[in-house]
């Protein structure tokens, strides 16, 4: 099980641009198709903005159409937690990062095989590692 990470809410301003504390902290959503990371291409890992867990592989990632980071599965199933968010009069499945709550965005039952899943991520909540050439 992974250690839980938790700041005051200062701390956390301090740490994150006034967007990816207004994403990851107070759940908001950041307009579809102006995050960094919504037609990404590099190979890499996408990992919590907040505290730098792993969350996913560019291997998963996918274009959906949406304007925003999509991928079909997490690196670890372990690494992200799920929550029912009934907020603007609608029922959706709410990801969270498993290690710091960090909100990430939400998970659709719309996306390709081999899960049929959308986890459609915001770009603030994610940090991007890439994969190094070897050679």
């Amino acid at each position: 099980m992974t250690e839980k990470i938790a700041k005051p809410e200062e701390q956390w301003r301090q740490q994150l641009s006034p967007e990816e504390y207004h994403v990851t902290r107070q759940k908001g959503t950041e307009p579809a198709f102006t995050g960094r990371y919504w037609n990404h291409k590099a190979s890499g890992t996408y990992a919590c903005i907040c505290c730098g867990q792993p969350l996913f592989s560019s291997e998963t990632k996918y274009e959906s159409g949406t304007g925003w980071p999509s991928f079909w599965a997490p690196v670890e199933e372990s690494s992200v937690a799920l929550h029912v968010d009934r907020t603007y009069g609608m029922t959706r499945t709410e990801v969270l990062c498993s290690r710091c709550d960090a909100h990430l965005g939400h998970v659709f039952e719309d996306g390709p095989a081999p899960t049929g899943l959308r986890y459609c991520m915001n770009s603030a909540a994610l940090k991007f590692e890439k994969t190094p050439v070897s050679g």
